[in-house]
This record gives C-alpha cells, structure tokens and sequence, in this order.
C-alpha cells in the first residue's frame, strides 16, 4: 500500500512498495498523490512500468476485475491477514470468469448471463448468493480504499433479478430428520470409538420422590 508524507514544504511525497517494486513522487495536493497512487499500483499488479509524476498511466486498456482482485489479495497479504481457503477458492474462480473484463464490463446483463450459466451448471441459489457477495467485496473495497471508480448498481439490479428468478436465495432448509435406525448406527460406530471420551448417549434422568 501507498505512504503518504507531509513534507515541512507543504507538498506530499507519496511512495509505493508492491511485489518488490518502489516508485516514489511528490504532489502539491494530497489527492493529486492519491490518484497517482492508485494508478502506480494497478500498474506494478499488471506488471507494467508505474507512470511518472504529469504523464498518464502506462496500461493496457482500463483496470479489469482480475486486477482488483490481485490488488484486494496483495492488501490482505500487506497487513498479515490470511484470506479463507473458501473465500480464496471463490475468488478464483470469479477471477477465472471476469479477469480479463474491464470495469466498464461488468453490466447487468453480463451478470444476470453468468448467474444463469452457473445456475445451469449446477450451482444453488445460496451458492450464487455467495459468488456475488464477493462481487461486491472486491468492488466495494477497491472504491473505498483505493478510490478507483466503480459501479455498485450493475452488480446490485443484477442480484435483484436472480433473486427474482429464484436463481439466487438462501439454501434449503432440511426437512428430514434421521431414523431411528441410522442414529443406532451413528451411535454404535461412536461407542465403538477408543478414541471417543464422551459417551453419545446421555443416560436417562430418573425422577426420585422423597
């Protein structure tokens, strides 16, 4: 992540450490530092040449959501905060479908298309709850923390009809409860255990009268 530094001059220096490069510039306005920051790390993930100070930035195109994934990813491994293997897994597999697809891309239409394709595939509504959940994680946090420019109202009119759809939902309840025949199983294999200490049957409560 970006440093920024007050100098006694009133301008601000403004230095960027990421994946073992460092660039450094200095602005007259704090957010003059702040823009270029943002586009110095997305340029550093994309692997090209950060831009210098009045020069625009070096890139192939606009960011793309494989890029703020990389950035989100980059930020938690800064502070020393491990990411979920769940949560890992589906940003994986989000970066698989959307890397390459600049922000501008990412319209309602494109993902109502993914949320049926996945739906087809075999996905259950709480597991497309799940994916765009992280959707709007990984935009959210861009926009917040590093101000790049993003649209919220894509993804949420997206979510809205899938969830219309009945594409998108909570999972479903269990409406089975197990025999009797399988819990004597459960309970045998259990007693069975050397290495159970805690009996699985409670022994029966009996009331005395005194």
């Amino acid at each position: 992540m970006a440093t920024f530094t007050l100098l006694r001059s009133g301008a601000w220096r403004v230095q960027v450490r990421r994946k073992g490069a460092y660039v450094a510039e200095t602005f007259l306005r704090k957010t003059e530092a702040q823009g270029w920051a943002r586009e110095a790390e997305l340029a550093i993930d994309a692997g090209l040449k950060p831009p210098r100070r009045g020069q625009p930035a070096a890139k192939k195109g606009q960011a793309t959501f494989g890029q703020l994934v990389d950035l989100h990813l980059a930020d938690m491994a800064e502070v020393k905060r491990t990411v979920a293997r769940s949560k890992a897994f589906v940003l994986k597999s989000l970066k698989e479908e959307f890397g390459r697809t600049p922000l501008e891309g990412m319209t309602r239409e494109r993902l109502i298309a993914y949320g049926r394709a996945r739906a087809a595939s075999g996905a259950g509504p709480a597991t497309l709850a799940i994916d765009f959940s992280y959707l709007t994680t990984i935009l959210s946090y861009c926009a917040a923390v590093h101000g790049i420019t993003v649209s919220l109202e894509q993804v949420k009119l997206a979510r809205i009809a899938l969830v219309r759809l009945g594409l998108i939902g909570k999972s479903d309840e269990r409406t089975r409860r197990p025999s009797q025949d399988e819990l004597d199983h459960i309970i045998a294999f259990l007693d069975g255990n050397p290495r159970q200490i805690i009996p699985a049957v409670c022994a029966p409560v009996q009331n005395y009268i005194t």
